[in-house]
């Protein structure tokens, strides 16, 4: 009988500590600056009528979010594109899933000191992103726009030493993505990504003198561990951000500068 007792309280521990993993409550989310990290303070209003609280984490770059949730630092980020997670988890071996969809972000060229693209001069400076896959989408952006062509072999992680054409011999400055808006001054057109230009208040649909379709492939996710995919807490979440609430927020805030895709 004693046997049965103590294997019995063994049972009721164990169970007792496997509860967190199935249950959890409270989840740590990194996000960038800007739009990503504005939505997800809504997503945290729906998700805690949910009985799941959000703990935001927000980034400066597109590096880190990545690594601390491959570490486990985070349990969930919301800030990137599915061609950039590809790069990502082929250049560092993340273990890393997409469990939902939320916005694409058309990405947009800016310029003080021009009004349109057929402005830029020969020999323009114009500055993009220094990742592949965001330096890329602002390559395809400009081609798209009939300045340049790329190697088509180059799919969309398209760098400058791609450029089979470039007849106005225009001079590619690659930075960190933050940099961007700052670099304005210095060069004749910058390609900047949404969530930077909001965060430089810049209007995408207003002050960019060239714009993505809003059909590109660039759709933002929400990432979890591979591990993690399959979790309750992760089907909470996904259902917060992809509710109605959170897309009516999205289009009166961003006035088609973010657009849903759920």
């Amino acid at each position: 009988m004693r046997f049965f007792k103590t294997l019995s309280a063994a049972v009721i521990l164990t169970a007792s500590l496997a509860i967190p993993a199935f249950a959890k409550d409270e989840i740590k989310i990194g996000v960038t600056a800007g739009e990503h990290e504005e939505i997800m303070e809504q997503v945290a209003k729906v998700a805690a009528q949910k009985g799941l609280k959000l703990d935001i984490v927000t980034f400066s770059d597109y590096v880190l979010p990545n690594q601390a949730l491959d570490d486990g630092d985070l349990d969930a980020n919301s800030f990137q594109h599915v061609p950039y997670l590809d790069n990502q988890i082929k250049d560092r071996g993340y273990h890393l899933s997409v469990v939902g969809y939320n916005f694409v972000t058309p990405m947009g060229i800016y310029s003080d000191k021009y009004k349109s693209l057929n402005d830029l001069p020969d020999g323009a400076k114009i500055s993009i992103p220094n990742d592949p896959t965001n330096g890329g989408r602002a390559l395809l952006l400009l081609q798209a726009k009939g300045l340049i062509k790329v190697d088509p072999d180059a799919g969309l992680v398209v760098s400058p030493l791609d450029i089979t054409e470039n007849p106005k011999g225009f001079d590619f400055i690659e930075l960190d993505a933050a940099q961007l808006p700052r670099s304005m001054a210095d060069v004749d057109a910058a390609a900047i990504n949404t969530n930077y230009a909001i965060e430089a208040k810049l209007n995408p649909t207003k002050d960019s003198i060239a714009i993505e379709s809003k059909d590109s492939p660039y759709a933002n996710v929400i990432v979890t561990r591979t591990d993690d995919k399959d979790q309750p807490w992760v089907k909470i979440l996904v259902e917060s951000y992809n509710s109605d609430t959170i897309r009516d927020f999205i289009n009166k805030k961003y006035d088609g500068a973010v657009v849903p895709v759920f």
